[in-house]
């Protein structure tokens, strides 16, 4: 037998049972649940139907409290919260069913989040439903769309003496559960506390253009790359921002991330061209991988393992693009994965379910690897240019394209659910059990052409990029049209209408 759990020993009330038969022998009420502790649901319904000792036995709270814990439902609550157990894990297993069906027949509402008049969009992120967005314009943007309160606060830059001028463009926005991030054109970055209003905390300057930037999952660790140096900044003990390692590399950086859940000095993964770095403060320019030729086009890290795509000379040596991975700790490539004559846009294995990966592909293709084999469990014909953007769960798969689509593949079926187009290319994609928040960011900044954008309300919405955010745990009711217009109320002066001859008013389309 299995050591039992601990809560069991917690059990502090008294059963009026005293003895429950189990066939010819008589045992201990906590015994005998500590025997029924092994069972699924499906096994306790069936018990509880022998007779009404063991109904009594089935039904016990602590039974189906473990049996939610395991699901995974309510894992903050205590045994006491709720006095029925069976009946709350009952009520959790209907809210996913209906989530599940909501996401497969898009139902529910999708909203725009608001934009600056005139000005293009940079970089967008997102952490847990909060969504950071960069502009043109040097602002900084705020939503948080667990309140669908869309009234988006605006971060200041710090400001010097002699910045009259316009502000320069935002090249790069994180955002973690506390902090804030943002890198501008002229190497100047901004940290602020989302808890401490909307004045930066932190600031420094690279002398050159910032190539990337990082920000830790959970942790106050910021690293940027700007020329040929790496430099990492967290505060003290004491809140005093200080920089904790700086790195010379031999090359451009191109991809940079902080590893998760790192004790101690923080851990950075950069990819300059066609070396892989694995940055620590005790060893710092460590190289990971180095083929000379062989491009990294794309990069993810987890805990433990890092994943990138290789762009191979394959027409040369007779062998295609592959993504590789690596093991951190000991610094050994564990697999080698993907057939591919297209380079590897995109990969995800943080966010991926456990011995799971999903990459995307210039030929067109979104493919599932499983971490113990090296043939992709499926390969999905998605879009047209090429993946951008691309993050899975244990049953769906959400792709991002260059052309501009977003679509929602069924993993297991490997059929596509829904789509849904905008104009620019899908660069972030973020998604969880009941919302999604996806971005399409122009490449092109300076649009020629649109110099009066600023009063042209149809140049503008061409060239601006824009942000969605979606939400599946609502029922799809009338008011919670997919097109805003159809929400629009009368308090604005003046509005836009799609260049749609609307015959009738909005609130009766």
């Amino acid at each position: 037998l299995k050591k039992p759990n601990n809560f069991f020993s917690l059990l502090s009330f008294q059963n009026e049972i005293n003895e429950v038969p189990f066939f010819d022998v008589q045992l201990p009420y906590e015994l005998a649940l500590k025997i029924f502790q092994y069972l699924g649901r499906t096994e306790l319904g069936r018990c509880a139907q022998v007779s009404r000792t063991w109904k009594a036995l089935a039904e016990d709270e602590v039974l189906w409290y473990r049996l939610c814990q395991q699901e995974g439902y309510l894992i903050d609550t205590s045994i006491s919260d709720h006095s029925c157990w069976k009946l709350a894990l009952k009520n959790c297993r209907a809210r996913e069913r209906t989530l599940k069906t909501n996401w497969k027949n898009r139902i529910g509402a999708v909203s725009q989040l608001g934009y600056e008049l005139g000005k293009v969009l940079c970089d967008v992120h997102s952490c847990d439903g909060v969504v950071i967005a960069g502009y043109t314009s040097g602002e900084v943007r705020l939503w948080d769309t667990r309140t669908w309160d869309y009234t988006a606060p605006i971060l200041e830059p710090v400001h010097g003496p002699g910045d009259a001028g316009p502000q320069p463009h935002v090249s790069f926005v994180r955002i973690n559960s506390s902090l804030a991030v943002a890198a501008y054109e002229d190497g100047t970055i901004s940290v602020w506390n989302l808890m401490f209003g909307r004045e930066p905390i932190h600031h420094y300057q690279h002398n050159q253009r910032i190539q990337a930037l990082a920000l830790g999952s959970e942790d106050a660790t910021v690293a940027t790359a700007s020329g040929f140096e790496v430099k990492v900044e967290s505060p003290n003990d004491k809140g005093f921002w200080q920089t904790t390692g700086m790195f010379e590399i031999q090359k451009l950086v191109n991809f940079l991330h902080l590893v998760p859940h790192v004790t101690g000095s923080s851990v950075a993964v950069a990819a300059a061209e066609d070396i892989v770095y694995l940055l620590k403060a005790e060893d710092p320019g460590k190289i990971l991988h180095s083929v000379y030729g062989q491009p990294i086009t794309c990069l993810d890290v987890s805990a433990r393992e890092a994943a990138f795509g290789v762009k191979t000379l394959g027409w040369v040596l007779n062998e295609p693009n592959q993504i590789l991975l690596y093991n951190l700790e000991t610094s050994q490539c564990l697999k080698k994965m993907g057939n591919s004559l297209g380079d590897f846009t995109c990969v995800n294995l943080q966010n991926s379910p456990p011995n799971m990966l999903v990459a995307g592909n210039k030929d067109r293709r979104v493919r599932v690897f499983d971490l113990r084999k090296s043939e992709s469990l499926c390969s999905l014909y998605a879009h047209q240019l090429g993946v951008s953007a691309v993050q899975m769960d244990d049953w769906k798969i959400i792709s991002g394209g260059e052309e501009g689509l977003v679509c929602v593949w069924d993993q297991r079926m490997g059929t596509k659910l829904w789509e849904m187009h905008a104009r620019h290319p899908v660069r972030h994609i973020w998604f969880n059990s009941h919302s999604l928040i996806t971005a399409n960011i122009p490449d092109e900044k300076a649009p020629r052409g649109a110099s009066g954008m600023d009063d042209d309300l149809t140049t503008h919405r061409k060239h601006r990029g824009i942000i969605y955010a979606y939400e599946f745990s609502v029922d799809h009711l009338a008011v919670e049209s997919v097109l805003p217009i159809c929400r629009s109320s009368y308090d604005e002066v003046t509005g836009y209408n799609y260049n749609l001859g609307l015959a009738v008013p909005y609130d009766n389309i």
